[in-house]
């Protein structure tokens, strides 16, 4: 199990850019295989955000690392749930021993640095400040947030992109709440938007799928 505190101050995170923290997590990562209380052990507890960053980043390749869904998102979600409720984040054991492959970790998270160096850029501190100002916001935002957790353990791991779109929403919903930059919140509920529709195109386009094929078979 693993505790992490919810008020640590955040303010540690201007020291560098958030693209830089991260490299320095992934170099500082063991070398035989990593469980996820080791990656929260390496990234601290200056904030949870940062974790949600850390862990969504995998999923920024079109097909994600088998597994890897289950386990983060269920971690992820459990941040967002605290930070609702304004609570310190526990992990089920079972999740938080797991052990992941170092190896095939670190090769997707490099790759996927590329993205998130560039959506770092879109980022402004301040901007659009009724999106992270007030309580109604807040409460939006942290819902947002728990959606975009739920919608990427969404068994669609095999399908390109199924995971990539909420964890774009998670890193734009994480990134604005670190920078209080409305901006970058409202990409992130405008990608929960296109993650719904996309999953929704998936759905119908499978039922429609099997109802062809069971109308042929019944023709035949």
């Amino acid at each position: 199990m693993s505790h992490l505190d919810l008020n640590q101050p955040e303010e540690t995170l201007q020291t560098t850019s958030l693209g830089e923290k991260l490299n320095l997590v992934i170099e500082n990562l063991p070398p035989n295989g990593v469980t996820l209380i080791e990656i929260l052990e390496i990234i601290g507890n200056d904030s949870l955000m940062l974790v949600t960053i850390f862990l969504s980043l995998v999923f920024l390749v079109p097909v994600s690392i088998p597994g890897v869904s289950t386990v983060f998102g269920s971690a992820i979600l459990l941040i967002g749930i605290t930070q609702l409720f304004r609570r310190k984040l526990w992990l089920p054991k079972r999740i938080a021993s797991r052990s992941l492959s170092t190896e095939r970790l670190i090769s997707g998270l490099n790759r996927a640095l590329v993205w998130f160096h560039r959506l770092e850029k879109i980022s402004r501190p301040h901007r659009l400040g009724w999106f992270v100002n007030g309580r109604a916001a807040d409460l939006v935002n942290k819902l947002s947030f728990i959606l975009a957790a739920l919608l990427l353990m969404v068994p669609f791991g095999f399908i390109p992109f199924s995971n990539t779109l909420p964890a774009i929403a998670l890193i734009f919903l994480a990134v604005g709440i670190i920078q209080k930059d409305g901006g970058s919140i409202l990409l992130g509920h405008l990608s929960n938007v296109a993650t719904i529709i996309y999953f929704s195109a998936l759905v119908a386009g499978g039922g429609l799928t099997v109802y062809e094929l069971f109308r042929l078979m019944m023709a035949g």
